[in-house]
């Protein structure tokens, strides 16, 4: 493969998807601007060599679109493979997952997307398409022997035919018939009329599935390809019948294939789908023929006509051009009106015709439903339209229309019922896409554009002040909500409502930015607990409008969060410029709770890269300044953050000390996740000051109390202190038992500090154990990654280990190496560990 003719391009530089397309082409021409059809070529052989199947490999389309600017989603498996391609040196391509974990997250939207394990409801008055019934039983059978799919597509691309019901209905029959065990759904939003709802993510798409398929969230693998092969072992020996909704392109949906025996995909898409593996069934859908359209409108009304006029059934076939969705929406129009006969209803659609010229059989069929809904179903109809997200609950469309919860599920219920809402989950409610369209058009025409703001400055309040309650439930002190929300009882119901509303939260930050910043704020301490891609778009977003606002206190907690999310992201340079601003901005407006949470961020951050004492002196700020704003919760946070740096330094007792004093504040103020994480710290100097019995009981009520927070982050170095514990009493099988979990959670949140640190305890266990090999491959992947995240404390003790386990194989002089790399950067951040080092370098 060809050396580089120039400078190869540093990806750190990337911020967008753009950027990486750009970057991308500037490494083709520095690496001889090889052809698509070689790195194609490059690419699936790497891949075959790794074992991947024939339906796993890659196109050169595809691999082509990795060079295009405008692209809305990210493979960043394939990326970092086409990249690897080019220019084949590990820390390079290490560097770009690096950089692209920070831009994948920073293009959120496509990540916003919502899975569930159960169909929709089928319709009772399902008739007609036995034909297609029929094939797709057959394709069905052969697909699921295969592991293959079976795609249902529109003819000429037309919205509206019956694709997502007859998927429904064949999927019911599946279940009824005993031929499939479980299901998977997602809609894929592959033609949602809102732009600001592209394409769902696949890789988004399979952690959904994968946590439905009882995959604990610190399991799920980053990388799209990871994801993809651990959801295939999970399907392997089932009978999953997967349901791709409303898919955009092969691309999307190739991920999502089960690949197995036993279990098969069916898919909707107004486009017929190419470069499948296995190749697909495909299944053309046109609208009914003449007689099927008047055999589903008989049957859809038979309960108030029982034997409807033949030829106004007929004419009102005919005006809907036998298209499904328009049948849906006018036979709810006929049961809501049992006074007007079928040809009552077929004159209106002829005077509907003819006054707003409507050529379209929707058009027509939601102009006759709207134009008879009563006001306020019309007003709900048009204002959730508006609603930025994917979905919504009677809370928020009570927030929309100005009501209480009980009217506003009333309406609901109506809406539905008339076919102009469909029931994702029971109580949560989205449009068909045609439907979204027409009714934010009738918003548009018929809600004063002051209305409209208002409505949606209500639906944004809402979201505020209950994400407010629910983080104020999980993080006691450190929010105040201002205004009235759902009854939240406990931690268990706010990480619900936080986890459930995400994408939705998310979507108001994107659109509306008057809350933009305030939901930043509000959400801060929620999105450090592990959704650091969510924090990067959410404080983003919060950031530029806040500077377009000339707010500083809202572009200081703005920079905070980023700064935050950069460090667990592994960037400690980003890091600390995004936190040395917050703290300038914050010291200009004066607010000193948040002078004090940049100073504890920023003091972090300098923990990471080995300056203790700058760590302490930031600290014992923050905690005066706590101290002086009288804020409590920060004060014991601050007593613990001053433990763990005192720890690193050796100073145990003094660092018991604080923990203690911490431990006892956060009790006394009820506040858990401070009193979990006082737990932790205790418990690490415990281990370290050789008390490994109250180390365990601390450490374990940690675990227990993170997990019971839903704090992942925590959790992870909860797990990889219970390794240390163990490694520290010569348990090394129990240590590898705990820093597994811990290195696969560190991996998935990106949290490249903790993975060090778990790489480095596999490898004092392994060590431990006697597998010589395997500790030096652990402690040399830790060094690798330490040095790359500028981490000097995990690079010695990654040298102390090479040391180690080269003495233990007789080859002294690496040994001695390691040791005396060692010695040099313990040296140097002047904590206790140089000694020991020395005693060895010494024998």
């Amino acid at each position: 493969m060809p050396q580089p003719h120039e400078p190869l391009p540093d990806p750190a530089r990337a911020t967008g998807l753009d950027d990486v397309a750009g970057l991308l082409r500037s490494l083709k021409a520095a690496t001889g601007d090889p052809s698509y059809d070689v790195i194609t070529e490059r690419v699936n052989a790497a891949w075959t060599a790794a074992g991947r199947t024939a339906g796993e490999l890659t196109h050169r389309s595809t691999v082509a679109d990795c060079f295009r600017a405008g692209r809305r989603r990210l493979n960043a498996g394939l990326v970092v493979a086409v990249v690897a391609a080019l220019h084949p040196d590990p820390a390079y391509g290490e560097r770009w997952r690096q950089a692209l974990r920070t831009v994948g997250a920073e293009t959120d939207a496509v990540s916003q997307v919502r899975v569930q394990d159960s169909l929709p409801q089928d319709l009772p008055e399902f008739t007609g398409r036995t034909a297609e019934l029929d094939r797709l039983r057959d394709a069905l059978g052969t697909a699921r022997r295969d592991g293959g799919a079976v795609v249902v597509s529109a003819l000429a691309g037309m919205a509206g035919v019956g694709k997502t019901q007859l998927a429904v209905h064949a999927g019911h029959l599946l279940i009824a018939e005993d031929l499939a065990d479980r299901v998977l759904f997602v809609n894929l939003r592959g033609f949602h009329p809102d732009p600001a709802q592209p394409p769902a993510d696949p890789a988004a798409v399979l952690d959904g599935f994968l946590r439905l398929l009882g995959v604990s969230g610190h399991r799920i693998p980053y990388g799209l390809d990871d994801r993809a092969a651990a959801y295939r072992a999970r399907l392997a020996g089932s009978r999953t019948l997967v349901v791709l909704d409303n898919a955009a392109t092969a691309e999307q949906v190739r991920p999502l294939l089960p690949g197995t025996p036993g279990s098969l995909a069916l898919i909707t898409s107004r486009r017929t789908l190419t470069g499948l593996w296995p190749a697909p069934v495909t299944l053309a859908v046109d609208v009914f023929t003449p007689a099927e359209a008047e055999a589903f409108l008989t049957a859809a009304i038979a309960p108030r006509h029982a034997r409807p006029d033949p030829e106004a059934v007929a004419r009102i076939a005919a005006r809907c051009g036998h298209l499904p969705l328009a049948l849906s929406l006018v036979a709810g129009h006929i049961r809501s009106f049992p006074h007007w006969s079928p040809a009552d209803h077929a004159d209106r659609l002829d005077e509907r015709h003819r006054h707003r010229r409507l050529d379209t059989g929707v058009e027509l069929a939601l102009d006759l439903s709207y134009r008879d809904l009563p006001g306020d179903q019309q007003r709900l109809l048009g204002l959730a339209a508006l609603h930025p997200g994917q979905d919504f609950d009677p809370y928020a469309a009570a927030a929309l229309l100005g009501t209480d919860a009980d009217t506003a599920a009333t309406l609901l219920r109506d809406l539905l019922r008339d076919h102009l809402l469909q029931e994702t989950t029971p109580g949560r409610y989205t449009f068909h896409d045609l439907v979204r369209a027409y009714a934010t058009g009738r918003a548009h025409d018929q809600i004063a554009p002051a209305a409209r703001r208002a409505a949606l400055t209500s639906l944004f309040d809402y979201y505020l002040a209950t994400a407010g309650a629910a983080v104020s439930t999980l993080h006691p002190g450190e929010f105040h909500p201002a205004a009235a929300a759902p009854d939240l009882t406990g931690p268990e119901d706010a990480r619900t409502w936080l986890d459930t509303e995400r994408p939705n939260l998310v979507a108001v930050v994107v659109s509306a930015p008057d809350h933009a910043v305030r939901l930043a704020r509000t959400l801060l301490p929620y999105l450090k607990g592990g959704h650091h891609g969510d924090a990067l778009t959410v404080h983003g977003h919060a950031l530029q409008a806040a500077r377009a606002a000339g707010d500083v206190t809202g572009q200081a907690y703005a920079l905070n969060g980023l700064g935050v999310a950069h460090r667990r992201l592994g960037a400690p340079k980003r890091a600390t410029d995004d936190l040395e601003e917050s703290l300038d901005l914050f010291r200009r407006s004066g607010d000193l709770p948040g002078q004090a949470l940049a100073l504890y961020d920023l003091a972090t951050v300098m923990q990471w890269v080995g300056d203790y004492p700058g760590a302490i002196d930031c600290k014992q700020q923050a905690l005066e300044l706590y101290r002086r704003a009288g804020d409590r919760v920060g004060e014991a946070n601050m007593l613990s953050g001053i433990a763990l740096v005192l720890e690193r330094e050796g100073r145990f007792a003094e660092g018991i000390d604080y923990c203690e004093r911490a431990l006892a504040l956060d009790r006394e103020i009820g506040n858990p996740g401070g009193e979990a994480q006082a737990l932790n710290i205790l418990g690490d100097i415990e281990v370290r000051a050789g008390r490994p019995e109250a180390a365990a009981g601390h450490l374990r009520q940690a675990l227990a109390l993170f997990r019971r927070l839903g704090n992942r982050n925590n959790e992870a170095g909860a797990l990889d202190s219970l390794g240390i514990l163990a490694n520290h009493l010569g348990r090394p099988e129990e240590a590898i038992g705990w820093f597994e979990p811990a290195l696969t959670l560190f991996r998935e949140l990106g949290n490249k500090g903790g993975e060090v640190g778990a790489l480095n305890g596999l490898g004092a266990a392994a060590r431990a154990a006697g597998r010589l090999r395997k500790a030096i491959a652990y402690h040399a992947e830790a060094l690798a990654t330490a040095i790359d995240v500028d981490m000097p404390d995990e690079q010695a003790f990654a040298h102390a280990g090479l040391g180690h386990a080269h003495r233990a194989r007789g080859d002294e002089e690496q040994a001695r190496e390691h040791y005396q790399e060692a010695l040099s950067l313990y040296t140097a951040l002047g904590i206790p560990e140089a000694d020991e080092i020395r005693a060895l370098l010494a024998t």
